[in-house]
């Protein structure tokens, strides 16, 4: 369903996602970022365990809340930048990965 243009050379930021390092399009939020490199599953629910994606992409629906430089924040709502550390909770517990 996502996929990137790659029509015309992108701009991009490295930063490390879930401890290893990525290459990411720059100018775009860290959810939009992450969907357009393929990255589908922000978190596990902690109620249901099972994965989510974001979803409204507007600061609505909470599904892409990630840890960003230490701290919880909406990924639709954060823009990409250089060195930037980003954190899923992909284990499903208290997000200690």
């Amino acid at each position: 369903m996502f996929k990137r243009d790659d029509s015309n050379h992108q701009e991009t930021v490295t930063v490390t996602l879930d401890g290893k390092t990525q290459n990411l399009q720059s100018g775009v939020s860290v959810a939009a970022a992450l969907l357009g490199d393929g990255h589908l599953i922000s978190r596990i629910s902690p109620s249901s365990h099972k994965p989510c994606a974001p979803h409204c992409l507007m600061g609505v629906c909470f599904e892409c809340l990630m840890e960003i430089n230490g701290v919880q924040q909406q990924a639709c709502a954060v823009e990409i930048a250089e060195g930037m550390n980003i954190k899923r909770r992909l284990s499903g517990s208290n997000g200690d990965e």
